[in-house]
């Protein structure tokens, strides 16, 4: 085969590169923007950090109300409004304990337990309503009616919720 010459006349072969424009930053250029943007995600950051510790504060609460729904849940047709008042007045006293210190709720029974629940509560349903079930329903062979058991549950429910630490 024989050697290939280039082409003399080749147009493209005396072209000169184009210059390209700078590269443009995406940095802002004013101090302000600059700042602006840091605080931005400084606040970003403390609001994911408080949304977190919202959420693992609160795991208690959402634990409680999971089982206050299986508890009240028609699952068990020979549960007595009774044994549904004994449980609840149990998940009652599991949650005062995940969000108190032990030595100010453990000692509580009776009256001073409706009144501390009363007070976190700000309910008086505890001790002048249907929450006397609570501190009575594992000793007194009486059953709470059908009405009773349902505003019971709700006081419980709404307890659970909105209780202050």
């Amino acid at each position: 085969m024989a050697d290939v010459k280039p082409i003399a006349n080749d147009p493209v072969a005396g072209l000169i590169d184009i210059p390209l424009p700078k590269e443009i930053s995406l940095w802002p250029e004013t101090w302000a923007l600059r700042i602006a943007i840091v605080l931005l995600l400084v606040a970003a950051v403390v609001a994911i950090w408080q949304f977190v510790h919202y959420r693992r504060v609160n795991r208690y609460r959402r634990e409680a109300l999971s089982e206050l729904t299986r508890i009240t849940q028609p699952h068990d047709v020979d549960r007595s409004p009774s044994d549904l008042a004994t449980q609840l007045s149990l998940l009652v006293r599991r949650t005062a304990l995940a969000a108190y210190p032990r030595n100010q709720v453990a000692p509580l029974m009776g009256s001073a337990w409706l009144a501390f629940l009363d007070r976190t509560g700000d309910e008086t349903r505890f001790s002048a309503g249907v929450g006397r079930w609570l501190a009575s329903a594992p000793y007194v062979p009486a059953e709470p009616d059908a009405n009773q058991s349902s505003a019971l549950v709700e006081l419980v429910r709404r307890w659970i919720r909105v209780h202050h630490v």
